[in-house]
């Protein structure tokens, strides 16, 4: 274990990344499992390595009713990820991965869009409240991977990415879906329509409809996303709008 409250630890450990940004070229850090020290001390590393990104690892339960799914409001789960920002200083580079989102997500495309638009009719997971300062993402090398500990449903990772890339929040493409899986072009239109709407991590979020079967939303006034096997939608589609991107249970005008 690292004593990260030893002086000695925390200007070695500064003294390294500095070697990173300096001679090796990274802008950039990942706090790995930064439940396990305190803010104040991921504060400490970023103030004194300046780094133009930084996302922390903050995996912590959902919160479950009795039939064993999230409950529609995570509003506990969320604020312990806008906290750690807050303590490290939310006008830097700081930021989180959204797990809110990705548990809220994962259910939500087994029949239950209903769940992608909370109480306060915004977006339910960190992107409703802070945007900025949320790295959205489907999943990673412990939720998925060999280590599938928590995996997106496998049939309906297209759903997921439609969903992250076209709202607010900084989106997170994972190696296995890109590279091993055979969706590069399916993702790479999706990553197209972003950046030539010019969608970002605050980009305004208006949700149309959240049904079981439906998940509509405009981003921006310039692109709007259907998640959800409901077919016919015309109606509810301003004019002007066509279709850019396309697949199973999912599209993008």
């Amino acid at each position: 274990d690292i004593d990260h409250l030893n002086l000695r630890v925390q200007k070695e450990l500064v003294e390294w990344l500095n070697w990173l940004k300096a001679d090796i070229g990274f802008d950039g850090w990942r706090f790995d499992f930064a439940k396990g020290y305190s803010a104040d001390v991921a504060k400490i590393y970023i103030d004194r390595s300046e780094p133009s990104f930084a996302v922390a690892e903050i995996w912590t339960s959902l919160a479950y009713g009795g039939d064993g799914k999230p409950n529609l409001n995570q509003d506990q789960h969320r604020q312990e990820l806008v906290n750690w920002v807050d303590k490290v200083g939310g006008k830097g580079p700081a930021t989180t991965f959204d797990f809110t989102t990705k548990g809220i997500l994962n259910v939500a495309v087994e029949g239950e869009l209903w769940r992608l638009r909370g109480t306060d009719g915004k977006a339910p997971g960190m992107i409703g409240w802070w945007p900025a300062k949320a790295v959205t993402f489907v999943d990673n090398h412990d939720t998925g991977s060999t280590q599938h500990m928590w995996p997106f449903p496998s049939d309906r990772v297209m759903q997921g990415y439609a969903y992250i890339l076209t709202h607010p929040g900084t989106p997170c493409i994972f190696y296995d879906h890109f590279f091993d899986w055979g969706l590069k072009e399916e993702i790479d239109r999706l990553v197209s329509v972003r950046t030539r709407h010019g969608i970002h991590n605050e980009s305004k979020l208006q949700i149309i409809e959240a049904d079981a079967d439906l998940y509509l939303a405009e981003i921006d006034g310039k692109v709007i996303v259907k998640l959800g096997p409901r077919y016919d939608v015309g109606n509810l589609i301003p004019g002007g709008f066509k279709v850019a991107a396309h697949g199973n249970d999912y599209a993008v005008w």
